[in-house]
């Protein structure tokens, strides 16, 4: 299983598969990540949080705990 949070600089993925529950799922969800969507990986912050990604045409920041959570392919 690769998550988000493992995708080096530079790489397109596809969402595979959504974890975690409640609001949590429910703000990832809200942020434009679904299944299917494909993310591209611009930044990794020096230590590693935040991530910065490209979907759905917009820029994203996303904590390190909130990228461990996006399956991808």
């Amino acid at each position: 299983m690769k998550t988000l949070r493992e995708t080096k600089i530079g790489d397109t993925v596809r969402v595979k598969k959504l974890h975690g529950e409640g609001a949590v799922k429910r703000r990832i969800m809200d942020m434009g990540i679904t299944k299917g969507v494909e993310i591209y990986v611009r930044k990794v912050a020096p230590l590693g949080d935040p991530v910065e990604i490209n979907v759905r045409g917009y820029e994203l920041s996303l904590r390190r705990a909130d990228a461990e959570m996006v399956e991808v392919e």
